[in-house]
């Protein structure tokens, strides 16, 4: 009973903060209700005892990117800084779409047939899982977190930089 009641306020704090975070017109504000967002899931995964995945979720996600978006906004704007909002026409194309999106999804998996895996390694834990990511071997996954590591840095070094050009060319 209290895993369902865990799970639907969380997943309402999910739909509640996203639904804010889309539609705020301040921006750092926004930034705030999507950490919301991630710390409700991570919620999600403490209550389906999915431990490691939770803190991944709160020091990846809810520590280190939203921390790098709010450096971000205020590196390349005012924090009173209001959105503009968006003219009809893009507003009903892009609701248009995200209901079409929706819709692919649930239709794929409805349709998808989900059967246990009765061939999984009864042996396989964290530890592997743990060896995998810092190993550079070829099962590794190291070298792809690095270079993907290295294009983010690029592109959010690349945004500061078109910003602040498109500030001083505004002066």
């Amino acid at each position: 009973m209290l895993n369902q009641v865990m799970f639907f306020l969380f997943g309402a704090m999910i739909v509640i903060f996203s639904l804010l975070t889309v539609t705020s017109r301040k921006i750092l504000r926004a930034a705030v209700f999507l950490l919301f967002v991630l710390i409700s899931t991570a919620g999600l995964y403490f209550a389906l005892n999915y431990n490691f995945l939770a803190a991944v979720q709160l020091t990846v996600y809810a520590g280190g990117i939203v921390v790098l978006i709010i450096f971000s906004i205020l590196l390349t704007s005012h924090v009173s800084e209001r959105a503009v909002m968006a003219p009809f026409k893009q507003s009903l194309l892009s609701a248009l779409a995200t209901v079409a999106g929706a819709t692919l999804t649930l239709m794929t998996i409805l349709q998808f047939t989900f059967v246990p895996n009765a061939a999984a390694d009864p042996h396989f834990n964290i530890t592997d899982v743990g060896n995998a990511l810092v190993s550079y071997n070829r099962d590794g996954y190291a070298l792809p977190f690095e270079v993907v590591s290295v294009l983010l840095l690029a592109a959010m070094i690349g945004a500061i930089v078109v910003a602040k050009k498109e500030k001083m060319l505004k002066k």
